[in-house]
């Protein structure tokens, strides 16, 4: 059996590179975060049930972001959040259930609160054609004051997965849809293989992003963080 490194992912607070399975004890003990957390108890404000969240991509474990969001904010506002940084595409349909495709739906009205607890997983669906599907896991809870005046705030996410050309063996930069979908092979292109790059019929290759969904539907990324 061939052994696959575990995914790694950088603090936002402190830029380290973090095994995935390591990174909820590291943002727990990250000086840079407790700097930013002792910032915000110092504002006015109301303290409130903050709840981080493992989110991951559940195709496969390279896909995966760390969020803090605040107990008051709802579904939509976490729903909002993965189309943004991973997933909108052309504004498909999407929901939120506990057991998957089974499961039944949660309103998007619905404060995360008044849903999760720790250790619960949620199951996020976007798009029901060519599917995204998300799982959300509380790690914990903590009172306090949110560090931003944002909803949810980043603190970790996945590096880049590597990919290899598959003309030279380079790193990849790009993704030929027409390879990928006519041909069976797995379309990456570094950048001097994708200049030129013969195929055309889906278009020019798009550009691998930090998301899940590249390949899938009409996704080309940018993949940022919305704030």
């Amino acid at each position: 059996m061939t052994y696959k490194p575990q995914s790694k992912g950088a603090c936002i607070y402190c830029g380290d590179e973090v095994a995935k399975g390591g990174m909820s004890k590291h943002l727990a003990a990250c000086a840079k975060r407790k700097a930013v957390i002792e910032q915000a108890e110092k504002k006015k404000g109301v303290k409130e049930s903050l709840y981080h969240l493992r989110v991951q991509d559940a195709g496969g474990a390279d896909f995966w972001l760390d969020l803090e969001m605040r107990g008051s904010s709802t579904l939509k506002h976490l729903d909002s959040y993965l189309r943004d940084i991973w997933l909108e595409c052309c504004g498909h349909m999407s929901q939120f259930s506990f057991g998957g495709w089974g499961g039944d739906e949660i309103a998007m009205s619905r404060k995360i609160k008044d849903v999760m607890q720790p250790q619960d997983t949620l199951t996020h669906i976007y798009d029901f054609g060519t599917s995204s599907e998300t799982l959300v896991k509380v790690v914990g809870i903590r009172e306090g004051k949110p560090t931003t005046s944002h909803p949810i705030a980043l603190m970790a996410r996945n590096l880049l997965p590597e990919a290899k050309c598959t003309e030279c063996e380079k790193l990849a930069t790009w993704l030929c849809m027409e390879c990928l979908i006519e041909e069976g092979t797995p379309g990456f292109l570094c950048d001097e293989h994708a200049e030129g790059h013969p195929h055309d019929n889906y278009g020019e290759p798009v550009p691998l992003v930090n998301s899940p969904r590249v390949g899938m539907c009409g996704y080309t990324g940018p993949a940022d963080a919305p704030y």
